[in-house]
């Protein structure tokens, strides 16, 4: 990666491409560059197998004109007057859209913090090359383990250049570094596969690619010989923090303003009511110093605020961008996001907010059920809430984890699920969405 990040060029190339999309008709534009500079070196069973490097500026143009709107792409290199003539003629005969728009302009950030989202510490290949061998070197050194499917390490940068007709203009960097190995334990039809990896913003605080190696191979040990349970209709499962975040992602893709928007959330009826169990908080904040997700600004230049979401299980906001907010008859809270040509809202640094007691105590307080370490499917339904997962894990008798278990099914519905949650403390906040170990009374378990 270059020391050396300057998007003053591309801002001005983003914001001549403004003027002439007006010259051409346009009553208002905005355009955004995606910044993206990676490396990275993947290595099995002491060899390498894959090197990459990659570099990117992907340019978009968003023209509006009354309530039509169109939006182009481009490569570094092209013709910024055709470009601009092109998405005007698009817009001219593109259906209305009576929420389109551009972020109004009270709205848009005048000056944002640094948030020192960028690390411009220098990562040789040969330096990913020696930390993915570390990864696999050591998780090969565990006992009982047999094969490798492979180790990583990555190395890169991302960011945003926007500039808007009405006066936004800014960037940002973020850079992202990563460790990971995935190793194999058993043998034919008893082979068992797990994994651990690392990702941190800056390079220093990465977990050591050796620690991260031999996490992965005691976790694969310990699914050797796993055996299926009888099912149940009242079993208490505990979410490993690993699965917890996913779950957490439900709850986010529930109050998604775009999925409101759409009648196609569960949760579509329900602000201001309670739809997680009482004491419950989840918190969404962009501008966490050095956080996974932080960005001082959104894809539409405004800065977002910390926000609870649910406080004390009570639903408080949807995740708004400016065209969602219209559409609900709402104010956007600055969490839009550009994809592609396209803006939508999305969460940020998502945290659902811990509990008081260890994830020890959690599941001596169980006695008996099931610990999910995995999960497999896509058995989430957004508009019911209906959820069915295959699982693997750990079954829990008497307070302790004891045996192996796979080939299960648990299955409720995640209205009964957000009201049966007892949390641990054990959150973890580098990545973008964190929840600590927690635990859901009353699932079905489908085993044998």
């Amino acid at each position: 990666m270059s020391s050396e990040i300057d998007s003053s060029t591309l801002l001005s190339r983003a914001s001549q491409l403004i003027d002439l999309a007006k010259k051409a008709g346009a009553d208002a534009a905005d355009a955004v560059v995606v910044r993206s500079r990676s490396q990275s070196v993947s290595v099995r069973l002491g060899k390498v197998e894959g090197t990459e490097s990659s570099e990117s500026d992907d340019f978009s143009l968003r023209v509006f004109i009354g309530k039509r709107v169109a939006s182009v792409s481009a490569n570094p290199g092209f013709d910024l007057q055709a470009l601009a003539e092109r998405a005007v003629a698009m817009a001219k005969v593109s259906p209305e859209d009576p929420f389109a728009c551009l972020a109004d302009e009270a709205n848009l950030s005048k000056s944002y913090p640094d948030l020192q989202l960028l690390d411009t510490t220098e990562v040789s290949s040969e330096m990913l090359r020696e930390a993915a061998l570390a990864a696999e070197t050591a998780a090969l050194a565990v006992k009982g383990v047999t094969n490798s499917s492979g180790a990583g390490a990555s190395a890169g940068m991302g960011g945003l250049v926007l500039a808007t007709s009405h006066g936004f203009a800014g960037s940002y960097m973020a850079s992202r570094f990563g460790h990971s190995v995935s190793v194999i334990s058993g043998e034919g039809t008893g082979m068992e596969r797990d994994y651990d990896f690392d990702s941190r913003l800056y390079y220093a605080e990465l977990d050591d690619p050796s620690e991260i190696g031999r996490r992965a191979g005691e976790r694969v040990v310990k699914r050797i010989n796993p055996r299926q349970v009888p099912t149940g209709k009242d079993v208490t499962v505990i979410f490993d923090p690993r699965v917890a975040r996913g779950f957490v992602g439900h709850i986010a893709g529930a109050i998604n303003g775009a999925a409101v928007a759409r009648k196609t959330s569960f949760l579509r009826d329900k602000m201001g009511q309670q739809v997680l169990k009482s004491g419950l908080s989840i918190s969404d904040d962009p501008l966490i110093v050095r956080g996974p997700s932080s960005r001082p600004f959104d894809g539409e230049g405004v800065s977002g605020e910390r926000l609870v979401m649910i406080e004390d299980g009570v639903l408080k906001h949807w995740f708004l961008s400016t065209s969602t907010g219209r559409e609900l008859g709402l104010e956007t809270n600055g969490r839009g996001v550009r994809g592609g040509t396209s803006v939508s809202p999305s969460s940020t640094n998502l945290a659902l907010e811990p509990g008081d007691i260890s994830p020890e105590e959690l599941i001596r307080s169980v006695g008996n059920g099931f610990y999910v370490t995995e999960l497999i499917g896509h058995g989430v339904n957004m508009i019911t809430g209906e959820y069915s997962r295959g699982a693997t894990g750990f079954w829990i008798e008497n307070g302790e984890l004891t045996f192996p278990v796979s080939e299960v099914t648990i299955a409720s519905n995640l209205k009964e699920m957000f009201m049966r949650l007892t949390l641990a403390n054990d959150i973890d906040r580098k990545f973008g969405v964190a929840a600590p170990t927690f635990a859901i009374e009353g699932m079905t378990l489908a085993g044998r």
